[in-house]
This record gives C-alpha cells, sequence and structure tokens, in this order.
C-alpha cells in the first residue's frame, strides 16, 4: 500500500527547535509533523501524525524520496533578462486578450490596451504577467490558433520588448511556438500538454518552463457534475503522471511547475479540499502555481458575489496558498495582492528576527 507525506503543524520560525523543524520547498514555511497518508487505489485509506523528529525511522524509499522532495529548495526560473525566485511567494499577474473570459473578457478594445495593463501588473509587482488569447472558463468554446495567435503576438512582443518576463497561457504547439518568436519565456498549459501532442515536443526543444495543470474534462462540460473517488489523491496521481510524461518527452523537472486546476473540473466542495491539502503536492518535487482569482467558489461562498467583487475571497485564498508553501499565485488583482503578500512577508520576517 503506497503511502503520501502530508506537511502539517506549523510554525513561525525554526528557532528553539533543533531537530524538531523540517523547512518546506527552501521557502518562510516550517512544519513539526507530517500526516503519513495510506491510500488504496485512488482513496484515502487511513492515516498517521508522525512528529518530525521521529519521522527518519519511518521512511521506506519511496517515502524518503518524496521527503527529499518536499524539503529541497526550488531552482529559480530564467525567463529571459529576468530571475524568479521561489524562496517568498511570486504573484502572476493576468492578462486576458479574450472576448469571453469569465472576469475580464472584453475589457481590452485592442493589444496596446492589454500591453498597458500587463506593464502596469509588472510595475505593481507583478514576476510574471501570463498572457492568454483563448478563454477555458466552463462552457467556453475552443479558438482558431491563428485568432489566439493574433491577438497575444502584439501585446507579448511590446511587454517582452519592455523586460517584462511574459508567460503565455496556452494549450495548442503553434500559439506556443507564435509566443516564444515574440518573446515569451514560459507556457502555461490549461490542458498539462494533452491537447496538442506536439506541445511537448515544442517546450523541450525551447528548453523553457512549462505549468502543468489538473483538469477534468474540456472546458465546455468540465463543470457538468464532476465526480471523484477521493481529489486529492486523483489530482497528486494525475499530476505525478504528467510529470512523468513530460520528462519524458525531454522537459527537464527543473523547468516544470503544477497547478491543482482550481475550478477546472471540480465542485466547491473539491476546491476547498484541495487548498486545505495544498502541502501534500510539494512532494511533487516541483514549484506550486495556484490560481483561485475571483473564481465562482469565492461567489458561492458569499452571497453569489459577481466576479469583480470578489477581492476578498481572492485574497484569503492567495494567503491560504502562501501558509502551505505555494510558490506562485496568479491573480487578477496584482496591486492588492502584493499587498498582501508584503504583510505576510513582514510577519514571517519579524517571527525569524532574534529577540534582543
Amino acid at each position: 500500500m503506497r503511502r503520501l507525506i502530508r506537511p502539517t503543524a506549523f510554525v513561525d520560525s525554526p528557532f528553539g527547535h533543533d531537530g524538531k523543524v523540517a523547512r518546506l520547498a527552501g521557502g518562510l514555511c516550517w512544519f513539526t509533523a507530517v500526516e503519513l497518508i495510506a491510500i488504496d487505489g485512488h482513496t484515502r485509506s487511513s492515516s498517521e501524525l508522525v512528529p518530525v523528529d521521529e519521522l527518519e525511522g519511518r521512511l521506506d524509499d519511496e517515502l524518503a524520496a518524496q521527503w527529499a522532495r518536499l524539503t529541497r529548495e526550488r531552482p529559480q526560473l530564467t525567463l529571459g533578462s529576468r530571475t524568479v525566485r521561489f524562496d517568498q511567494p511570486q504573484v502572476m499577474g493576468i492578462v486576458n486578450v479574450t472576448p469571453d473570459s469569465f472576469s475580464d473578457g472584453g475589457q481590452f478594445a485592442d493589444g496596446e490596451a492589454a500591453a498597458c495593463t500587463g506593464a502596469r501588473l509588472a510595475e505593481a509587482g507583478a514576476a510574471i504577467v501570463d498572457v492568454g488569447g483563448e478563454s477555458t472558463r466552463p462552457g467556453s468554446k475552443p479558438v482558431w490558433e491563428g485568432d489566439e495567435i493574433e491577438r497575444i503576438e502584439p501585446v507579448i512582443r511590446q511587454l517582452a520588448s519592455a523586460g517584462v518576463a511574459v508567460s503565455v497561457d496556452t494549450r495548442k504547439a503553434d500559439v506556443m511556438t507564435s509566443a516564444l518568436g515574440a518573446g515569451a519565456r514560459m507556457i502555461n498549459d490549461v490542458s498539462a500538454l494533452t491537447y496538442d501532442s506536439r506541445s511537448a515536443q515544442t517546450i523541450s526543444a525551447a528548453g523553457v518552463p512549462v505549468v502543468l495543470m489538473h483538469h477534468k474534462g474540456a472546458p465546455e462540460t468540465m463543470q457538468d457534475n464532476p465526480r471523484y473517488e477521493d481529489v486529492v489523491v486523483e489530482v497528486y496521481q494525475w499530476l505525478e503522471d504528467r510529470i512523468s510524461a513530460a520528462e519524458a518527452a525531454g522537459i527537464e523537472r527543473s523547468r516544470i511547475l503544477v497547478d491543482i486546476g482550481f475550478g477546472f473540473g471540480k465542485s466547491v466542495a473539491h476546491n476547498l479540499e484541495l487548498m486545505n491539502n495544498l502541502a501534500l503536492f510539494h512532494s511533487l518535487g516541483c514549484p506550486l502555481v495556484v490560481g483561485a482569482s475571483r473564481k465562482r467558489t469565492i461567489g458561492a461562498l458569499s452571497n453569489e458575489a459577481p466576479a469583480d467583487e470578489r477581492l476578498g475571497g481572492s485574497i484569503a485564498f492567495a494567503l491560504k496558498a502562501a501558509d502551505q508553501g505555494a510558490q506562485l499565485l496568479r491573480v487578477h488583482d496584482v496591486p492588492e495582492t502584493v499587498q498582501a503578500l508584503r504583510i505576510w512577508r513582514g510577519l514571517k520576517d519579524q517571527a525569524l528576527t532574534p529577540r534582543a
């Protein structure tokens, strides 16, 4: 029977706890215990809380490999002339050059407006600006590659020429190629390289980082009563398989990031369960991307607030993710999220300051 490791019992700092705490993925989160979870097929069958200082004798080869991935520092990303370090949470700003995205579709009348918005997000503190030309919201329809390229290419070219680290949000190899030619230096694929059979080779040949996001079903139907035996285990196993497939295609693990796919083929309960167990996913050994900004779950928990009135919920999810060591937060509201993370970082810094 296989077991998984979920860090828990977090503390503000390691001081005074020698040998009793571990650092999560080289970041600013420390934990004093783990939940050893036994899984049977696709479900959790039992669990046991084990203090960190008692764990060493409990690790078989597989658990030892997980432990090494959990505690290993995440390598920095080099995106053109920009470097993104993951010793603290970073922000990825969203620019949707689409007429129908759930939150900001149709907001940008032309590429110039979108590029100006992307530049403002970078100035406000976004380490990466993610540009997309196809909505993958629930119920959306696929967009022809030519239209997608026409929407994003001038935006990416203008942002990249200004020194902004740009990611492209696409699942199509031809769009990836065009975006990389325009200056994008990272691929964010909501299909995790399953939509276009040429995508993995395109990314491997380019040597750029890629975000592999979990999804269940196509955007047109993914929210039609999604079901799981155990959403946490199934998403973990699916991402594990996609990492292996990416590596087999020649993409180095150091260039792979993973995303739990908040809202992509998941109910409100599924989304909340994944967020509560986010720390488990660090044992995949890749930086975690979380994109809960303005999502439908926030509306469901706050009197059906519309997408443009979900800032408070978006910040709550961002801080929940930061507290569990997530490295990259994909958000619409960059200045507000950056400010929240600065307060979060201030609290961490104070806890790490030796008392006089």
